[in-house]
C-alpha cells in the first residue's frame, strides 16, 4: 500500500499547518489548518474560538457550552457557516467512513477530514510526535478529541519500530516539522467509540467547490 499525504505535501510542509491550542478548542485548530490547506484561508483559531462564543449567546449553538466541546455535526456547521459569511468555496458534511476509505481520502487534492477520536477512562490511546516514542496523550480522562487527518504511511515508525501509519495535523504543537501518528489499532478502536447521535467513525468531510459546481 503506497503513502498518501494530504495535497501530496511532505510531513514538514504539513505540520507547518499545526497551531497549539490554549483551551477545549481543538476543533476550531483542525477547522483552520483545514481552510488554510484547501483555499489559503487564514483564520486564527483563537479569534474563531471567540467567534463561535459569541454566536452561542445569540442561539448559534455551534458547541456544546462556551468555551466547551465542538461535536462532529457542530464541526460541519461551522465550517458551513464560514463558508456562507466569509465567501469561502468550501463545504462540509458529517459522513461514516471505514478506515479503509478514510486513508485513501488524501488522494484527493480538494478533501480534507477532520476526526474526532474518543476514550474511556483509563483507555486513552498514544499518540506520538514524529518519530519519537513519547506518548503525548496521557489522559486520565474519559476525553475526545479532533485532529485534522493528514497522512497514511504504512511505512512509518517511532524509534522503537512500532508501526504508527495515521499521521495527523494535531493541536499539540505550534508550526514544526512534524505530524503526530497513531497505531493502527489504537486509532481504529478510538475511532470507533460508539457515541449518542454522533455514531461510530464520525468524519467531518470539507470539500473545495470549484467554479464550475459552486451552483450545484
Amino acid at each position: 500500500m503506497k503513502k498518501r499525504f494530504l495535497k501530496s505535501l511532505p510531513e514538514w510542509e504539513l505540520a507547518r499547518f499545526q497551531s497549539l491550542q490554549k483551551g477545549n478548542d481543538c476543533a476550531l485548530h483542525a477547522i483552520s489548518a483545514a481552510l488554510a490547506l484547501l483555499c489559503g484561508t487564514h483564520l486564527a483559531p483563537e479569534e474563531l474560538a471567540s467567534e463561535v462564543n459569541r454566536l452561542w449567546w445569540r442561539g448559534r449553538l455551534f458547541r456544546v457550552l462556551p468555551n466547551w466541546a465542538v461535536t462532529p455535526p457542530m464541526q460541519a456547521a461551522i465550517v458551513n457557516y464560514l463558508a456562507r459569511s466569509r465567501g469561502l468555496p468550501v463545504r462540509a458534511r458529517l459522513l461514516h467512513l471505514s478506515p479503509e476509505i478514510l486513508r485513501n481520502l488524501p488522494e484527493d487534492d480538494d478533501l480534507a477530514a477532520l476526526v474526532t477520536i474518543y476514550w474511556r477512562r483509563g483507555r486513552a490511546p498514544a499518540i506520538y510526535r514524529g518519530g519519537t516514542d513519547w506518548n503525548y496523550n496521557q489522559s486520565k480522562s474519559t476525553a475526545g478529541h479532533t485532529m485534522l487527518f493528514a497522512a497514511y504511511d504504512p511505512e512509518h515508525t517511532n524509534k522503537t519500530n512500532l508501526p504508527t501509519p495515521w499521521g495527523f495535523i494535531n493541536s499539540w504543537a505550534d508550526a514544526n516539522t512534524e505530524l503526530f501518528w497513531m497505531e493502527d489499532a489504537a486509532f481504529r478502536r478510538a475511532w470507533s467509540s460508539p457515541l449518542p447521535v454522533i455514531g461510530r467513525n464520525a468524519a467531518v468531510i470539507i470539500t473545495r467547490q470549484h467554479q464550475d459546481n459552486l451552483s450545484a
